[in-house]
């Protein structure tokens, strides 16, 4: 038996559908929006249908943005010879807040992994391939996830552009910063191995 009104039932449903929210926690969300005063809640509700109607994927590189091409593509301060390669718009994000890198990004939206069905052609590949073609690119840096699919996504893409010349890297996996190495998985550690560097 349901003891809530319809709207906070679909309320609840549509907030456990988000990634990360369970049943306890959507309810508490339902919970809290319905005691926010009408101003809050109305200005909640229209950053949502703003964010969901205005935002895009840039034509240039995939990532998400309001403007098309995206400021970073469109920017003329930063290093377009390098493209740094990523899964997801999350990923630029992590990548700016370093402050290290200004060179450009492409974002594939995506892994290949033939177990769930997703191959080179259902991630965004096809542009990145026409933009490396006919762009001044001299590097192009590999950042997709150290796991399974961001492997073999990082391995595919290494294999269809070495032949073109362009130089191709991929980024450093090894134990984190305040990790103990008695903790880090096999992996992990033959990963850190591998990207060691001289000091």
């Amino acid at each position: 038996m349901n003891y809530y009104a319809k709207p906070l039932t679909k309320l609840i449903a549509e907030l456990g559908k988000l990634p990360g929210i369970g049943g306890k926690t959507a309810q508490r969300l339902a919970f809290y929006i319905l005691s926010m005063n009408e101003s809050d809640a109305t200005a909640l509700a229209d950053a949502i249908k703003d964010a969901k109607t205005s935002m895009k994927y840039c034509s240039v590189c995939g990532n998400l943005t309001d403007v098309d091409p995206c400021p970073i593509c469109s920017s003329q301060g930063r290093d377009h010879s390098v493209i740094c390669v990523v899964e997801s718009p999350k990923d630029v994000h992590a990548m700016e807040r370093i402050k290290e890198y200004n060179g450009l990004y492409h974002v594939l939206n995506g892994a290949i992994s033939p177990i769930d069905g997703i191959g080179p052609d259902d991630i965004n590949l096809r542009s990145l391939i026409i933009r490396l073609q006919n762009e001044d690119v001299k590097e192009l840096i590999l950042a997709t996830n150290p796991n399974i699919e961001g492997e073999a996504t990082a391995m595919y893409i290494a294999r269809l552009v070495k032949p073109a010349g362009i130089k191709v890297t991929r980024i450093a996996h090894g134990i984190p910063v305040g990790g103990d190495l008695e903790y880090a998985d096999e992996v992990t550690l033959s990963k850190a191995m591998e990207g060691r560097r001289e000091i």
